[in-house]
């Protein structure tokens, strides 16, 4: 019997197994694809974000409703943990301007092949194509199921830790499949930091491609600075994903071409004496609004009886709908807190643990995913850790 059965090999994953064979136990990572931290990897095409370097309650804002159910484990394990446990791997990191922590060298695969030569060396087992498929009881008492290239397989273990992903990014692993063994302790799927549709009349096609920037995003509660990209499917980017679950929820989405400027500064701007300037040199030489920024004002502000300064400062988009899961960042749903302990174990099933991704929680883009899942994967590796060397029952657990 092994000692530690980790479920899933992306950061969270990792995290649990780093912590537990650092502990001296053993330990067996089995990923359902052909090799580990392929989100990871994804993760750093475009510059590996790590984390977010700013105060600890803002960063904790950032998770919305979960961030009391979080808040224990980011405090042992937040931003400054995240820099130095990557400073410990050998990679140097840096701070941009807007706070996110990046690695010197921008892509994950330096970071990811150090981890595996970290836990390589602290005696991990990894098996890759092994898909698990529940639990079956065996006279020794409770096993892991999987799916493997060679047939059905088993592990027994003194402890589990499942670190599986959410629901997006099928190609990459993350495919929720692993929700049908969990139904009572588990959210139905949403997408988060995702995208949305949107039906375009033909005069925007001139524009697919072209990134909104210089604007303000309200959806509900929430605000956003970033750009986003007008696409043939509709609007996508960083500034969109940090209000995609209050649009995601019902909320109409807001945006503010000039935010830097008051609706009497637009109109006085707009007003021309002479009468020479027609509305859209004014726009474009006045306003500097760009080509996509007038696009979209004709787009939306077409129906509306507000005055032009009133449109330009709050032009209403109209009924977004979601991109489809698989195409999200990251989802919302899963395994809902108050199936879990405060150690983040299953109530329904003692000395199994949950982490990462699979949790119900949400964040946006900027560091804040990939913090959460390595805090929580440390987090219930720490406490599987405990469970093995208190737990006075481990003799019988799997076979009463």
């Amino acid at each position: 019997m092994i000692d530690a059965l980790i479920i899933g090999g992306g950061p969270a994953g990792l995290m649990a197994a780093e912590v537990l064979s650092a502990a001296g136990n053993s330990v067996i990572i089995t990923e359902a694809m052909p090799t580990v931290g392929r989100k990871f990897l994804m993760a750093g095409k475009s510059g590996l974000n790590l984390t977010k370097a700013e105060d600890f309650w803002a960063f904790q804002a950032a998770y919305g409703a979960s961030n009391a159910s979080l808040k224990p484990i980011l405090s042992e394990f937040g931003p400054t943990d995240v820099t130095e446990w990557a400073k410990g791997l050998g990679q140097l990191v840096f701070t941009g301007t807007t706070g996110r922590v990046f690695p010197t060298k921008m892509k994950s695969s330096p970071i990811l092949r150090a981890w595996l030569a970290r836990l390589n060396d602290q005696g991990v087992m990894v098996r890759t194509r092994w898909r698990w498929t529940g639990w079956a009881r065996e006279e020794s008492g409770d096993v892991a199921t999987f799916d493997t290239p060679n047939g059905p397989k088993t592990i027994s273990a003194k402890t589990t830790v499942l670190a599986m992903g959410g629901a997006s990014w099928r190609r990459l692993g993350s495919d929720g499949q692993w929700a049908g063994n969990l139904l009572d302790a588990v959210a139905p799927f949403q997408p988060a930091n995702v995208g949305f549709s949107v039906l375009w009349s033909h005069h925007m096609t001139q524009h697919f491609g072209s990134a909104v920037k210089g604007c303000e995003i309200t959806a509900g509660d929430l605000t956003s600075r970033g750009e986003f990209v007008v696409s043939a499917n509709g609007i996508e980017g960083g500034g969109i994903y940090t209000v995609s679950a209050a649009i995601r929820d019902g909320a109409p989405m807001v945006l503010d071409l000039l935010p830097d400027m008051s609706v009497e500064d637009i109109t006085a701007r707009l007003r021309d004496p002479k009468g020479k300037q027609s509305t859209a040199n004014t726009l474009r030489k006045l306003l500097k609004l760009s080509p996509v920024k007038r696009a979209l004002l004709n787009e939306f502000g077409n129906n509306s009886d507000r005055s032009l300064p009133e449109k330009i400062k709050a032009l209403p988009f109209s009924s977004l709908t979601p991109r489809p899961i698989d195409e999200a960042i990251s989802t919302a749903g899963g395994v809902r807190f108050d199936a879990l302990t405060d150690d983040l174990m299953l109530k329904s099933r003692v000395g199994v643990y949950c982490a990462g991704e699979m949790l119900d929680w949400e964040a946006p883009t900027g560091g804040y995913l990939i913090t959460a899942c390595l805090a929580t994967g440390r987090y219930a590796g720490l406490a599987a850790a405990h469970f093995l060397r208190t737990d006075p029952a481990l003799d019988i657990l799997y076979t009463s």
